[in-house]
């Protein structure tokens, strides 16, 4: 008896990863091996960036902070600690924002703390 196999399934299954690697150079983007290593890459890198991403922008927010605060005579260190002493409960990003676009907003919430 001929064995069985199920061409649907993994014609099915080839098509869905062809179809992620749309877009690849080469034979990246149609030859099933070539394509099938990049998208598992591609994936790992996905995973591990949506991580990473957290922390760059936090630290993007700090540079941001810390650039606008030096401008009032502060450090990022003595502002932060600062709004704490003050009970300004404002996160990172806003912080950012303000120091970024609005710097008369920026420069009250300082002459708040000062």
């Amino acid at each position: 008896m001929p064995r069985s196999v199920n061409s649907v399934a993994k014609r099915a299954r080839r098509k869905k990863v062809i179809k992620q690697a749309k877009g690849y150079f080469g034979r990246r983007k149609n030859v099933w091996t070539v394509a099938k290593n990049a998208v598992d890459k591609a994936m790992q890198y996905s995973y591990r960036d949506r991580r990473n991403k957290k922390r760059t922008f936090r630290a993007l927010w700090i540079t941001r902070i810390n650039a606008g605060a030096r401008e009032h005579g502060l450090s990022y260190s003595q502002f932060m600690g600062k709004l704490r002493a003050n009970d300004i409960e404002l996160n990172r990003k806003v912080l950012a924002d303000l120091a970024m676009n609005n710097p008369e907003a920026f420069k009250a919430v300082v002459e708040k703390i000062k």
